[in-house]
Order: structure tokens, then C-alpha cells, then sequence
């Protein structure tokens, strides 16, 4: 899959079918934009292109409502590359970028990229204050003379599937739920860095990652995780809050991969968060903790491994 930002360009001789959209974090809604952009492009001999972009709109329209992102750059470009779309453009969303009117934001992309059509959902706005929307894109679509392609709403239990949505679970700790909204289980990404060590002398040694906070973090508690390390998964038991029992002080992300013992720090992981198990727990002494981390790793042996793309 080609890659295109603002320093990197491409030949778009053939042309283009784009869907259009902020794509926060790639979850079922989208595929159907993603699917039908990739059918109608092979059908018509063209490219298929997603539009995106590299920082949500609101942390420039308005910072203060910008929400926590669901997935990084890297994870949405191995997603849509999976479901077979051409080229990716990823643009920065900038005050100037803002600016620009409805109508020359569609002339734009037809200019750059040779588009000769556009896949939108059906609450599709844009341009300079969302003055463009599903109307004025087919009025548009009529004059100039390019396809359009609307999409309705894709539901989940009579509910549409949104960004929003899937945030909220995931920060109620419901994480299957949330997962059977994605096109891959909620992961965060993060590099191994050092803590207390407390957890290797209780015989249950963690691997505490670094997070990003403009992600959003899952409820605190107890997961059961799959760890993606080396082209490798692994099942974990992954910890997110302050570690009561020894008085933690900070939010930590700690996780104890079953049946791996090797150095680690420095190295990048994936951390896909699959079950809520439990609450965190400030429990009496360091015994009933090594009890209850014993009952964690029964329950995470019993369970499958993920089903990555």
C-alpha cells in the first residue's frame, strides 16, 4: 500500500476513488466506507484511496473537546493495507487546512489526486465550518461530474456503530463488547521500560509499558491481554491502575506474559485488551495478592489467543 502525506506524492495517472472521513480509529462503521471504495475502484480499473488524517480535527477546531484517539498511525495503516485499499493519505489537520471552503476542499483532492469519485458516510461534513455535507457533495457531484457513493449508517445491536461508541466501553472496562466493533481487538502500543520489580520476586514478573495519553486508556483493573512481540503472540495478565497493595503512585500498565521470562526493556510491544477479569484490589498482604494472581493465570490459560488480520 502506498503511503502519501504532505512531503510524499504519488502517480495518480489512473485516478482515484477516495472515501472520505476522520477515521479516528478504524472500527466496522468504517469498513463499509473501506469495502466499497476498494470495490468500486478494482471494478472501474482505478486506485483506491482513504482519506485521513494524522491528528484528530478538534485538537485544532477546538482542543478542549478533542477526544482519546482508539488507534496510532501505525496500526491504522496495517488495517487498511489488510483490507486491500491502494493508497493511504494521511494530512495534518492545521488552522489553515481549516480554512479551506467546502467546494475547493472536493477540487482539491480531484486536483491532486485525480479522484474520480468519493465513498462518504451519511453525517459526512466538511470544509470550512462543516458547510459541506452529504447535499451540497451530490449537488457538486451532478455539476462537476464525478461519482458519489453514500453510505448509511452501519448498526450494532440497533445502535450505530461510532468512535464514541467504542470509546466509552472501553473506558467502562467492556472490552468485548468494544471488540466486536473493531476490525482487530483494542491495542495499545507502548515500549518496555523498568519498574519496581516487585512482580519477579512474587514469581509473577510484569513488563511495564510506557502509554501514550492522547490514547485512551482502558477502565482501571485486571484484563486478559495477548501480547504481540517479536511477529509473536503471547497470553498475558495485564494490570492498568496504581497498584494499591505496595502503594502505588503513579498509573501504570503492567503486564505478566505467561510462560516468556526474556529481557525485554527497550523493546516495543503490542497490547491487545481482550476480557475485564477483575477490579483493582487493595488486598491485605503480599499472600493473598500471589493468591489471587495464581487464580488471574488459570483464568488466561483457559482463554484463546486472539485473531489478528
Amino acid at each position: 500500500m502506498l503511503i502519501i502525506d504532505e512531503k510524499a506524492r504519488g502517480d495518480f495517472k489512473d485516478g482515484t476513488y477516495i472515501a472520505l472521513g476522520s477515521f479516528d480509529g478504524l472500527h466496522k462503521g468504517h469498513m463499509t466506507l473501506i469495502n466499497k471504495v476498494v470495490d468500486e475502484a478494482m471494478a472501474d480499473g482505478l486506485k483506491s484511496a482513504v482519506y485521513t488524517f494524522k491528528n484528530h480535527p478538534l485538537t485544532v477546531a477546538n482542543p478542549t473537546l478533542a477526544p482519546k484517539l482508539l488507534m496510532d498511525t501505525k496500526q491504522k495503516i496495517h488495517l487498511l493495507a489488510s483490507k486491500g485499499v491502494d493508497v493511504t493519505i494521511f494530512v495534518s489537520f492545521t488552522q489553515s487546512y481549516m480554512q479551506i471552503e467546502a467546494e475547493d476542499f472536493i477540487q482539491l483532492l480531484i486536483r491532486e489526486y485525480n479522484a474520480k469519485g468519493f465513498v462518504v458516510g451519511f453525517n459526512y461534513k466538511y470544509g470550512y465550518q462543516n458547510k459541506g455535507n452529504v447535499d451540497t457533495l451530490r449537488e457538486m457531484a451532478d455539476r462537476v461530474g464525478f461519482k458519489l457513493f453514500v453510505m448509511d449508517a452501519a448498526l450494532s445491536d440497533d445502535d450505530v456503530i461510532s468512535s464514541t461508541r467504542i470509546r466509552n466501553l472501553i473506558l467502562k472496562g467492556e472490552m468485548e463488547e468494544a471488540n466486536k466493533l473493531l476490525f482487530e481487538p483494542f491495542m495499545l502500543r507502548g515500549t518496555v521500560i523498568g519498574g519496581k520489580k516487585l512482580g519477579r520476586k512474587l514469581g509473577f514478573p510484569t513488563a511495564n509499558m510506557s502509554y501514550d495519553t492522547k490514547y485512551v486508556i482502558p477502565k482501571n483493573g485486571v484484563y486478559y491481554t495477548n501480547v504481540l512481540l517479536h511477529g509473536e503472540l503471547h497470553k498475558g495478565i495485564t494490570s492498568v491502575g496504581y497498584n494499591p497493595t505496595v502503594d502505588g503512585q503513579g498509573l501504570s500498565i503492567e503486564t505478566h506474559i505467561l510462560d516468556f521470562d526474556a529481557e525485554i526493556y527497550g523493546e516495543e510491544l503490542q497490547l491487545y485488551f481482550l476480557e475485564y477479569m477483575r477490579d483493582e484490589v487493595k488486598y491485605r498482604s503480599l499472600d493473598d495478592l500471589v493468591e489471587q494472581l495464581h487464580k488471574d493465570e488459570q483464568h488466561a490459560r483457559g482463554m484463546e489467543l486472539c485473531t489478528l488480520l
